[in-house]
């Protein structure tokens, strides 16, 4: 399978997520505050081989994009269990890859105020290996090894219900389904308490902007800005916590909400018993090696980095040789 094929399916549509879509709302008003999704990220080089950059020096900027984690594995905060196992999404995931063997796995929720541009050329979810996952080891690796596709044969199969719960009619999802080469779709308009199930790993998109574009976008925010609730309709962004002075101030009908729930969807009882066991995992060693290996035959050889989970230039390596973006944007 050559690297970045349409080798993706394509979503499927939802279009009545939940009964009482304002659950969420309460949801996302008892769990604040919420900071950048840049914490992630210990340094930029990491943050853009992570979203499809391939000027890995250029500076992280933080945007008034939030998140909130909810569960793995199991709930974290009060009312995601229902979620986790919500009906709706077990049912799409299983459809998506052909399989009742669904095991619901994360919910997180974004929170975006003015982002009046397309947040980034396009990228996929961070993947998940037999052995390498999101909770040891840095997402910008765990990136390259999906864009790679050298590691397919050690890859879960994950779908992804992205959801919305945002009434404007802009901030919707723009998504490639046949491949960075081809034209993308674009999901917007209605789409409040609406969700695209799909296979979000290999299928680049992004969110479309958010908010008037000559308003721009709130600037010199750090690591430690925030989105708090302060009570009712208010919402505000602040700097140093939720005591912090407030550099912005808006009503609940400006925050976009998207809710991002993530299931493994095993093949047969065989690939879930060697997930579950570790009887195959891939190590550390393995993925260097292969990178290596692979990276020879490119003729961009190098030596085996000390610390290959940090060792910027390595970072710098796999983002110039693997990481892409799409090719063909949106009209």
């Amino acid at each position: 399978m050559p690297p970045h094929s349409a080798d993706c399916l394509p979503p499927i549509r939802i279009e009545r997520v939940f009964e009482d879509p304002d659950e969420i709302r309460r949801l996302v008003e008892a769990h604040g505050p919420y900071f950048p999704v840049q914490r992630y990220f210990s340094q930029a080089a990491e943050y853009h081989a992570a979203a499809g950059d391939r000027d890995t020096r250029a500076p992280m900027i933080v945007a008034p994009n939030f998140r909130g984690d909810w569960a793995y594995d199991e709930a974290l905060v009060e009312g995601a269990d229902a979620l986790l196992r919500h009906p709706a999404f077990v049912q799409a995931a299983g459809e998506l890859f052909g399989s009742d063997l669904v095991r619901p796995q994360i919910v997180y929720c974004n929170l975006t105020w003015q982002l009046p541009f397309d947040q980034g050329a396009g990228h996929t979810d961070v993947p998940a290996f037999r052995g390498i996952d999101r909770t040891r080891f840095p997402i910008w690796l765990l990136n390259a090894m999906g864009h790679s596709r050298l590691f397919e044969e050690e890859r879960i199969r994950i779908a992804t219900a992205v959801s919305w719960f945002y009434l404007g009619k802009d901030g919707g999802l723009c998504y490639w389904p046949d491949g960075p080469d081809a034209a993308p779709k674009i999901h917007e308009g209605s789409i409040h308490n609406t969700a695209l199930v799909g296979d979000n790993d290999r299928m680049f998109h992004r969110v479309r902007p958010v908010g008037p574009r000559d308003r721009g976008m709130l600037g010199d925010m750090t690591l430690d800005t925030c989105l708090c609730h302060d009570g009712g309709d208010r919402w505000s962004i602040r700097e140093g916590g939720s005591d912090g002075s407030a550099r912005a101030e808006f009503p609940f009908s400006e925050l976009r909400i998207s809710l991002s729930w993530k299931a493994c969807v095993f093949r047969d009882a065989e690939d879930m018993r060697r997930v579950d066991l570790h009887s195959d995992d891939l190590k550390v060693a393995d993925v260097v090696d292969r990178f290596r290996r692979d990276l020879e035959d490119r003729g961009d050889g190098c030596e085996a980095p000390e610390d290959p989970l940090r060792d910027t230039a390595w970072v710098e390596t796999l983002a110039r040789n693997y990481v892409r973006s799409p090719s063909v944007q949106a009209a």
